[in-house]
């Protein structure tokens, strides 16, 4: 069972990352991508079983040390994706914030996400420089043909098929209602996207539900159920969502984990006693130093031990 087991999984992995997620997302079940922000993260969520991952700009701005107001530029954060794309198989899925621009800069950065092993990218309708969605009130968006045309013009600049272009609306965020947040994913549908993220800041399920319902599977539909998090996967399956992006889970996690780790250190607490921390084998482990070792002695032609 195992050696079947084996082959299947070979299998997948040789098929193109962005084939598997365009796969997942027209499935009956769920996706699941989960965040990450550096080659570690990336490393982890995808050896504990994640089907993809979400290369969060709030949470790369945030290990970059700076806010999530198009503060990193869009190189500095690509720069971090190629090393996520080199560190794990998993598709990632780019958050490309506003397209850092007009159309021509939204194609430059769907071409070169797509360059660095991205097997997507998804864009939101807010004005750039964009504010993070949980901060403040103050959400304007662009008209919705200025976002078509950014839609239009990453699709035309991929050269992978498979590559994903999704368009994420922030009708709800800015408080313009469903009618708005449906005309608006359903111009983006029409203009190519290949799927609709629609985002919502309230603390249920019921919001994007009545999305979910009026929208009817016209194209696969991404959430981030941030601050809905108590609803059942359950209730997002019925609903006919597509894919739940864990959208910063893993920054949140490590900052937490470090800050904590600083104050019992500092307070005076042995460092040795902190049993939360990783052991170094575990980190060795997973960074794969033992293929390091055993290559140094192919090359250098030493036997192994």
């Amino acid at each position: 069972m195992s050696g079947s087991s084996d082959v299947t999984t070979a299998a997948a992995l040789a098929t193109r990352a962005t084939t598997r997620l365009r796969d997942s997302l027209m499935q009956p079940e769920l996706t699941f991508l989960m965040e990450a922000h550096d080659g570690l993260s990336a490393r982890i969520a995808a050896g504990e079983g994640f089907q993809a991952l979400w290369a969060s700009g709030l949470s790369i701005s945030t290990a970059l040390g700076v806010r999530d107001s198009n503060e990193a530029s869009w190189t500095q954060m690509l720069d971090v994706v190629e090393y996520m794309a080199e560190a794990t198989d998993a598709p990632i899925v780019v958050d490309g914030d506003s397209g850092h621009g007009n159309f021509n800069s939204a194609r430059r950065f769907s071409r070169k996400a797509e360059r660095v092993g991205a097997a997507g990218v998804c864009f939101e309708d807010k004005l750039f420089p964009k504010m993070n969605s949980f901060v403040g009130s103050d959400h304007d968006l662009v008209p919705a043909e200025d976002f078509c045309a950014k839609i239009a013009a990453a699709k035309d600049a991929q050269t992978d098929p498979d590559f994903l272009v999704i368009a994420r609306t922030e009708a709800l965020i800015a408080g313009l209602g469903q009618d708005e947040a449906l005309e608006r994913a359903e111009a983006y549908r029409k203009a190519g996207a290949d799927a609709v993220f629609i985002h919502s800041r309230k603390k249920t399920f019921d919001e994007i539900g009545a999305f979910a319902r009026e929208w009817a599977g016209r194209a696969p539909l991404v959430i981030a159920p941030t601050t809905y998090a108590a609803t059942t996967t359950d209730e997002f399956q019925q609903a006919g969502i597509s894919a739940v992006i864990w959208a910063n889970h893993s920054m949140r996690a490590a900052f937490h984990a470090i800050r904590d780790t600083c104050r019992q250190i500092l307070h005076g607490r042995s460092v040795n006693g902190l049993d939360r921390l990783a052991t170094l084998p575990e980190v060795f482990g997973l960074l794969d130093y033992d293929e390091l070792d055993r290559s140094e002695r192919q090359y250098y032609g030493q036997p192994a031990n």
